[in-house]
């Protein structure tokens, strides 16, 4: 089955949270699809990653920028894995069902919002049940992620 791992954010905000785990799949070589709410939330995302860090080079595309099969890190909102990625970043909630094509799955959600807390309470539960592995991760006051959770 497929690793899930949770990201709930608490002291950084996706934006600042987003690129610096994009640098380490990249660098690993993986390719990576970022899901998110909507096609707007996509094309923001994907600007940011441009203008992050002055000097940082990340790949990265999204429907609007075509040849989306060759684009290392893929953002959509679409239901769709154009770059075949085997690690998914779901973020703003977005939800997949095809999670078994992917070796990585990573939910990473504002924990300063209720709703955004308690729906990724029901996937954990959800996934559970469908007997995926498991881990739960949470910023301490540092703001460095540490393993609170595993099923």
């Amino acid at each position: 089955m497929t690793e899930i791992r949770f990201y709930h954010l608490q002291r950084t905000r996706l934006e600042d949270v987003l690129p610096t785990l994009l640098e380490r799949a990249y660098g690993r070589g993986d390719r990576v699809l970022v899901a998110v709410g909507s096609p707007e939330r996509a094309e923001a995302l994907a600007a940011h990653l441009w203008t992050y860090r002055p000097d940082s080079f990340l790949p990265h595309g999204t429907a609007k920028d075509g040849d989306t099969a060759a684009q290392p890190i893929y953002l959509t909102a679409n239901d769709e894995n154009p770059n075949q990625a085997k690690l998914l970043l779901l973020c703003d909630g977005a939800g997949r069902s095809d999670l078994a094509q992917f070796d990585l799955v990573c939910e990473l959600f504002d924990g300063n919002d209720e709703a955004a807390v308690a729906a990724a309470r029901d996937r954990w539960r959800d996934y559970k049940a469908a007997h995926h592995q498991l881990v739960y991760y949470q910023q301490n006051d540092a703001g460095r992620w540490e393993e609170k959770a595993r099923a």
